[in-house]
């Protein structure tokens, strides 16, 4: 039995969610966990170890296919100590330079022609920025870490000091809304997008989605595919994609890259006839891509975060009320223990009337995470 294996550095609730898709394919994963208790490793084969160990990973590899990520932080001499042994990683060191590295980044949107905002590297010299900015560690930042919006000159200086690297700022954008569109590309060029995301954020943290956005223009929709996709080719991408953007008076602005699934395209588990999980494995192996079309005329997702609580975290109390209030709720538990502002789980709603799907999507949110108990 021919069937491929496909190692995942990382074991968080992203490898967790690449197992049905990849029990459905026969596909075999392998994780590379930090321990047996990540999200991931609870329900799948992996082994325990170091992700900046070079040695570790190569002796794993050796039993993949290929590998691939679920995370940003594996430093890129080791990537490339595994592509030099010979081991097929998607995406390639080079792509995801793009996603580990925010200066990197932007020095590509820009040789591509692509819409930045104005932005300069920081080394301590007066910037020529107008405050209020955005200043950002060029590496590590996720949900809203590593992200400030600086002042003045002196609070730029203090942080400067205190992070002890070059920093990327940024214009601060006074923006209308943020988007995302996650794109796959195969090895042999095929690529593929599913229809564009409104996020919407609270603390910097992505709390709900709904696809497609509402009222979008098909001009704007395009254009956010396009950019999407000529990413993807500029890069060499192979493998699945977020593209994080702002909506600056009807225009984009590109925010961010994230070269794996994304939180942004968790509605397409159950919302589109692909799923990005599926998507990811089938592009990594070079398989045509599937069908992105949505299954619904929206999909809401809303994300199950842990807050300040004197209840007891028990996540799966709320089911009853739950599966009764909405049968076609669809629940997802990443098994991580309840942590205020950790993302433990989410919830999708499908269907063609919004603000239902919205208040639903709420209402189940605030119960599990026990801000409600009724």
């Amino acid at each position: 039995m021919n069937f491929p294996t496909v190692g995942v550095i990382g074991a968080g609730q992203l490898a967790r969610m690449m197992v049905p898709p990849a029990i459905d394919l026969g596909i075999n994963l392998s994780l590379f966990a930090a321990s047996s208790e990540d999200s991931g490793a609870q329900i799948a084969s992996h082994i325990v170890g170091d992700y900046k160990d070079a040695h570790a990973l190569l002796e794993w590899a050796k039993s993949c296919d290929v590998v691939t990520f679920e995370h940003e932080q594996v430093p890129r001499g080791v990537i490339t100590a595994l592509e030099a042994a010979g081991v097929s990683v998607y995406p390639s060191s080079h792509a995801f330079e793009f996603s580990q590295d925010k200066l990197a980044m932007r020095g590509k949107i820009s040789e591509l022609g692509l819409p930045n905002p104005a932005w300069e590297i920081y080394d301590g010299a007066t910037p020529t920025l107008t405050f209020p900015l955005m200043a950002k560690t060029s590496t590590g930042g996720y949900d809203g870490r590593g992200v400030f919006v600086i002042a003045d000159e002196n609070e730029l200086k203090e942080l400067h000091v205190r992070i002890g690297a070059p920093l990327l700022l940024e214009e601060k954008l006074n923006f209308d809304y943020e988007l995302a569109i996650m794109v796959a590309r195969s090895p042999h060029g095929q690529a593929a997008t599913w229809a564009p995301t409104l996020t919407v954020q609270r603390d910097g943290i992505c709390i709900q989605t709904i696809t497609p956005i509402p009222e979008i223009s098909d001009a704007l929709a395009t254009d956010a595919i396009s950019t999407a996709l000529a990413i993807a080719q500029g890069i060499d991408l192979v493998g699945v994609m977020a593209v994080e953007l702002f909506v600056v008076d009807g225009k984009l602005i590109i925010n961010e890259l994230a070269l794996r699934p994304h939180n942004s395209g968790h509605w397409s588990i159950e919302g589109s006839r692909t799923s990005q999980f599926e998507q990811h494995l089938r592009a990594v192996l070079n398989l045509p891509l599937g069908d992105t079309s949505l299954t619904a005329p929206f999909a809401v997702m809303g994300n199950v975060i842990g807050i300040e609580t004197d209840k007891d975290g028990d996540l799966y109390r709320p089911y009853r009320h739950l599966m009764a209030r909405n049968p076609g709720l669809k629940i997802h538990q990443y098994k991580k223990e309840l942590r205020p502002g950790r993302k433990v789980g989410h919830v999708t709603a499908l269907g063609s009337e919004l603000l239902e799907l919205r208040t639903e999507v709420d209402h189940a949110v605030a119960y599990l995470s026990g801000a409600i108990d009724e």
